[in-house]
């Protein structure tokens, strides 16, 4: 899914944003609930932040809430690595910020466009007027659990952050 983001661009600094686990849903700019065989999620852009939050299931699974945004007192700073226990998951997180050249960073914007619009469990959004500015995620089941991959870019920076999260 693609969409427009109508409000003013947030979160305009890669070293900005911060982790955090168990967050209730924040006001999403786009969101998509998706189900993947049975197991529920709900996909938020929240500018240039995302957060993604897995259901709990009948009979068990806790839920899983993520959320990689500037939350003043509430989130940790980005980390390059964590993994921990939520319940019956086992959660897996790790974080890479790229510092990229103009036309090369162009070029990868391109391209996280491309692959967000084009799967099937994608959201995405861009800011009009700004270009290369966008927030994407995709999602997978992975066996029993789901594994999700997130990109932040920050054109005026030509920085890009890119996550990988696994709840199993």
């Amino acid at each position: 899914m693609h969409a427009t983001l109508t409000t003013t661009y947030t979160d305009t600094r890669a070293d900005a944003l911060g982790w955090c686990l168990g967050m209730p849903p924040l006001p999403a700019l786009a969101a998509r609930d998706i189900d993947l065989e049975g197991l529920k999620l709900d996909l938020r852009l929240l500018g240039a932040s995302h957060q993604v939050l897995i259901a709990p299931e009948p009979g068990g699974a806790e839920p899983v809430s993520e959320t990689v945004a500037c939350v003043p007192g509430a989130a940790a700073p980005l980390p390059a690595r964590a993994a921990t226990r939520l319940g019956r998951w086992e959660y897996e997180f790790t974080a890479l910020t790229r510092q990229l050249g103009d036309t090369v960073f162009a070029a990868r914007v391109r391209e996280i466009v491309a692959l967000a619009t084009g799967h099937r469990y994608g959201l995405i959004g861009e800011y009009p007027g700004l270009p290369h500015a966008v927030t994407a995620i995709v999602v997978e089941r992975c066996g029993a659990g789901v594994v999700w991959s997130t990109w932040h870019t920050y054109p005026q920076e030509c920085r890009i952050v890119s996550t990988r999260s696994r709840a199993m």
